[in-house]
């Protein structure tokens, strides 16, 4: 919706972080834009907002930042540099809800942000999302979008007393029953959000020592950032350690898995002219994390299963 609301044609250029899922780069590329893939920050795995000026050009038309695991990008920068250039920022706020940047809510930051609901996130209806829109000029073309281009809307609000096809659009609503299990979370996240804050904070307490002596990376939460405490993970030292730790976990009935793979090298990536070497720091990250187990009914008898598992292990020589 957010490309479409945009006017996203076929010339337009894109800017997206390699390490995303492939539904943030992949609404733009389904209306002809050319994506171009920028490499993250080491500490947050965010869009590396210095690289961003060297990225633009007279074709950008938007930038997509994503709020990895729930902690902000500096966005002061990104917008900054978008509104530069008459560029569009929408926020890719899948991991963020509820986190914070300077005080100011995720995802009302850009112009558009989009919501994920999906089963991995911290209030889930299985599938779905929705789209936050900041900028009023968009909101009845929206309302147009999401009912299959028809101004449904505005005939049950008895704007007018026939509703026709008025513009492109697609069936974007979610099913009521979706809607009320998301409802019921949506009345409990503040339980929900201090639920996975202690989960959160335990992980991090019980695995910095750890974490120090074997070299590993830990997140990292800005000051000036509130997180979402959307995920927990590990970047090791090497690949090999990765591997090792999740074979280690799985054989004591942990699951551990990896994130992103680089869509800069990835085989559509490539066709959209990705290279190998393009964004050296997602393509290191994204061959050394892992994410631990993380989700709301996880119990502290069995997250500390999952600390003793992690401590157990040891790295290999450096």
């Amino acid at each position: 919706m957010s490309a479409l609301l945009l006017d996203i044609r076929p010339g337009d250029e894109v800017i997206v972080p390699a390490f995303t899922f492939v539904s943030t780069v992949n609404a733009f590329v389904l209306r002809g834009a050319q994506p171009i893939f920028a490499d993250v920050r080491p500490d947050t795995l965010n869009v590396d907002e210095q690289l961003l000026p060297d990225l633009i050009s007279e074709r950008t038309r938007a930038i997509i930042p994503v709020h990895y695991a729930g902690v902000a990008c500096e966005m002061d920068a990104i917008c900054g540099v978008a509104a530069r250039v008459g560029a569009s920022v929408v926020e890719d706020n899948a991991h963020g809800l509820f986190g914070r940047y300077r005080g100011r809510l995720l995802g009302t930051l850009g112009g558009m942000a989009t919501q994920s609901f999906h089963e991995t996130k911290n209030l889930t209806c299985g599938e779905g999302g929705a789209l936050i829109i900041n900028d009023p000029t968009y909101i009845e073309r929206a309302e147009i979008l999401r009912e299959k281009g028809t101004n449904r809307s505005r005939f049950y609000r008895g704007q007018v007393d026939k509703y026709t096809w008025v513009d492109v659009g697609s069936s974007f609503l979610p099913s009521d029953i979706l809607a009320a299990y998301l409802y019921a979370q949506l009345e409990e996240w503040t339980t929900i959000q201090k639920k996975r804050r202690a989960l959160w904070d335990n992980y991090l307490r019980e695995l910095m020592p750890w974490a120090m002596q074997q070299g590993v990376q830990l997140p990292f939460v800005p000051d000036h950032c509130m997180q979402s405490y959307h995920m927990f993970y590990l970047v090791m030292p090497s690949l090999t350690d990765r591997q090792g730790l999740i074979e280690s976990l799985r054989n004591r009935g942990i699951l551990a898995v990896f994130h992103y793979l680089p869509l800069n090298v990835s085989e559509m990536g490539r066709k959209l002219g990705g290279v190998e070497g393009q964004c050296p720091v997602t393509e290191s990250v994204a061959n050394r994390l892992l994410r631990l187990p993380f989700y709301n009914d996880l119990t502290e008898g069995e997250q500390s299963e999952v600390i003793d598992a992690v401590t157990s292990f040891t790295c290999g020589p450096a």
